[in-house]
């Protein structure tokens, strides 16, 4: 990676979703300030007086309830600050943004002297910045500070041979999480996640994944593990897997009947027999259908 190693502020564009903040994070552990803190700060979710002390610090007593000095994130981060929907910042805001990117000094809220600081800003965005400046909601000499290297995320749907990858990662993510080993895909599972269309992009992806991991009952992912419009839409199996899949399917509904007479209709005995959480239970069971 390329942008990696320079300290240049970085600025992605995409839709939601996409997977803006895992390129952010990409960037911080190829670079030189891997071993540093990252600081994800989503511009969108706080509000302005509590984000200016949040990326500014601030001296005791600068307003009501501020009773300590505080150092903000982009004081205290020495590694790398992403700034997540930059384009929502306020404008008091992105003055105070413009100065640090300028001079690299920022003023306490409430302070009077100017601070050093070493950090390295990477700012996303989901709107057209150059829009928002026409509009007069966005600062043109700050999109020209932050637009120093332009990366733009395309949509999942436009590079599907990203999508195995992805799906890989997520398993392991999720695996690990759930205590579970799971080997990958099968091979209709990973054809049906490619062709889908992915609206929500890389966050609908990981969603999808994590919800195969707890539903699954085998040591791969199957198509009976993911939604139906993801099985419905993708290509279709060969019909040596579809009767695979139809008797793994027969075999779960089985086993799970079975347990649930075994324990006279009690879900949490019949989990336990499974070896599955009584909410995973119930869930396969609206997957398969069973009452």
């Amino acid at each position: 990676m390329k942008i990696a190693p320079s300290d240049s502020t970085v600025l992605i564009a995409g839709a939601s979703g996409t997977g803006k903040e895992l390129v952010a994070r990409a960037i911080h552990l190829a670079s030189a300030r891997a071993g540093k803190p990252f600081a994800a700060i989503n511009c969108a979710a706080i509000t302005v007086t509590l984000l200016e002390s949040e990326l500014f610090d601030h001296e005791k007593g600068a307003f009501t309830g501020a009773y300590a000095q505080k150092k903000g994130k982009l004081e205290e981060a020495d590694g790398t600050v992403f700034l997540d929907e930059i384009g929502e910042l306020a404008l008091p805001l992105q003055a105070k943004l413009l100065r640090v990117l300028q001079e690299r000094e920022l003023e306490r809220v409430g302070g009077t002297r100017p601070i050093k600081i070493d950090v390295r800003i990477v700012a996303a965005t989901n709107r057209h910045l150059e829009e928002e400046i026409r509009r007069g909601t966005f600062r043109q000499d700050l999109f020209y500070r932050l637009n120093v290297v332009a990366v733009t995320m395309p949509e999942l749907r436009e590079r599907r041979e990203d999508v195995p990858l992805l799906a890989a990662h997520f398993l392991r993510k999720h695996a690990k999480k759930c205590a579970r080993r799971i080997t990958g895909f099968s091979a209709e599972a990973l054809s049906a996640l490619t062709a889908h269309d992915w609206p929500g992009n890389v966050r609908e992806l990981e969603n999808v994944i994590e919800r195969a991991i707890v539903l699954g009952t085998t040591e791969q992912i199957l198509p009976d593990d993911l939604p139906e419009p993801i099985v419905e839409g993708g290509a279709e199996p060969s019909s040596t897997g579809t009767r695979f899949h139809e008797t793994i399917r027969e075999i779960k509904k089985q086993l799970v009947t079975r347990a649930l007479e075994q324990s006279a209709g009690s879900y949490i005995e019949a989990a336990k027999r499974l070896g599955l959480h009584p909410n995973n239970l119930h869930r396969l069971m609206r997957t398969l259908k069973l009452k």
